[in-house]
């Protein structure tokens, strides 16, 4: 064998236990008790304090290159992915230009990704008003299924779908059974709701509320239980949705959610005014919210937990004005997503098999990769080594993605990432050596 590892802790679908894991050409071809003697090049002996656990999976990552490279990057993302013990992120269709609306501008985003990435990357392509007709094209081209916003998703370039133009795609969809990935707010909810002006934060919150993201979901749910088609609920916010979600999924629905850390971290009545770093869409709510959407998840009624990493250059964040009408909306977090998850999940009882479930299995299988999120035989040597009771407070000068702006800054977490290993060799953020994927190839 190439590698072997030796752990006392390792997650594998039979929960945590010792284990002698070996590697050839990539994949895992042993998993054996702790005492098994398999002859490799390399073995490597983990000790007590750290567990190996599959490399995490990060289906919601906005990378916004080309066009916006001066906001994130290729290379920059992927550091910082794989410093946080994720070994594969899928890309947003947005943010970057040309956005990946068509098989063509799917290829200019491979050809900016070729050769500049440390993690396996896929991509998301989009539905927007205009390109039905290559949406069987990017699905063949590889893309692991469409995204749609229902109101403007703060780029031109990108615009929403409305009701009559979400049916029609979703009908096209489940002819080659596709899946819609949806930004569920409703845009005349927020047309109406009074404008996000000035440094409160309570001003932004009221800008967005939890109304427009039940109103769209309630409509997404319907659109799938009508179409069959599977959907996608992005970083859920509301926890006022839970109920009808759960609902829906007794009811056969096509239907799974995502929520995101910093969700499940903030609260709304500890947010400065003027903090910017905070501002997302939706919004983060406030406190009895927060544990309503970790009582999802420990339910099943939320599947996974993934980033909506959503950089941009420091001055869109507006912290000289701490303006949260005008600063751009998204929070930078890839790096941090397990130890942030981590974190709260311990205080409330969950264990390291529950995270690995969220944010590995799961958003593995929500994307349709096979050999992604595991720590089984067959499935790629994918491994995060973490140290579950070291920890540390968030410096954001020291983050691998390309701007220090963050909203975990200053900070405590819980558990440190040891390493990072792809396909059975360790990322070290030297030379890339990521792959880009395809749906129905990994």
């Amino acid at each position: 064998m190439d590698v072997v590892f030796k752990a006392q802790r390792v997650i594998t679908s039979a929960g945590e236990g010792a284990r002698t894991i070996g590697v050839r050409g990539g994949e895992i071809v042993a998993v054996e008790p702790y005492e098994a003697e398999l002859d490799a090049a390399r073995t490597v002996e983990l000790g007590s304090d750290v567990v190996l656990l599959p490399g995490l999976v990060d289906t919601h990552v906005h990378v916004n290159d080309p066009g916006r490279s001066e906001w994130e990057g290729f290379e920059t993302a992927t550091r910082a992915a794989a410093a946080g013990g994720i070994t594969t992120i899928v890309d947003m269709p947005l943010n970057s230009l040309p956005p990946t609306v068509d098989i063509q501008s799917l290829e200019v985003k491979r050809k900016a990704a070729h050769g500049r990435v440390h993690v396996d990357v896929g991509f998301w392509g989009g539905a927007i008003p205009g390109n039905e007709a290559e949406l069987r094209g990017l699905h063949d081209a590889g893309v692991f299924g469409f995204k749609c916003f229902l109101l403007h998703s703060g780029v031109d370039e990108f615009p929403p779908l409305d009701a009559d133009a979400l049916e029609r795609v979703l009908r096209q969809l489940g002819g080659f059974d596709a899946q819609m990935i949806v930004h569920a707010e409703d845009s005349e909810a927020i047309e109406r709701a009074p404008r996000a002006y000035g440094g409160r934060y309570a001003s932004f919150l009221r800008s967005r509320p939890r109304g427009a993201e039940n109103v769209a979901i309630a409509q997404v749910i319907e659109l799938a239980r009508w179409t069959g088609t599977r959907a996608h609920i992005l970083h859920l916010s509301s926890s006022d949705a839970l109920p009808m979600i759960a609902s829906a999924r007794r009811d056969g629905v096509r239907l799974t959610v995502e929520t995101c850390p910093h969700y499940l971290n903030f609260v709304a009545e500890e947010i400065d005014d003027g903090a910017t770093q905070f501002k997302c869409c939706p919004p983060i709510r406030e406190a009895a919210n927060r544990e309503q959407l970790w009582r999802g998840l420990a339910d099943g009624t939320i599947d996974s937990v993934v980033s909506d990493h959503s950089p941009c250059s420091p001055e869109l964040k507006r912290l000289d004005t701490g303006d949260f009408g005008t600063a751009w909306g998204g929070v930078s977090g890839l790096q941090l997503g397990l130890p942030a998850v981590w974190t709260q999940a311990r205080q409330r009882g969950f264990a390291l098999t529950d995270v690995v479930r969220w944010m590995a299995e799961n958003t593995a299988a929500q994307a349709g990769m096979r050999r992604k999120g595991h720590i089984a035989l067959g499935y790629d040597a994918d491994f995060c080594v973490f140290a579950p009771d070291e920890a540390f407070v968030v410096d954001g000068q020291s983050l691998r993605h390309r701007h220090p702006v963050t909203a975990y800054h200053g900070r405590p977490l819980a558990g440190v990432v040891r390493g990072t290993w792809l396909r059975g060799t360790e990322v070290t953020g030297d030379q890339p050596h990521g792959t880009l994927l395809s749906n129905g190839a990994c």
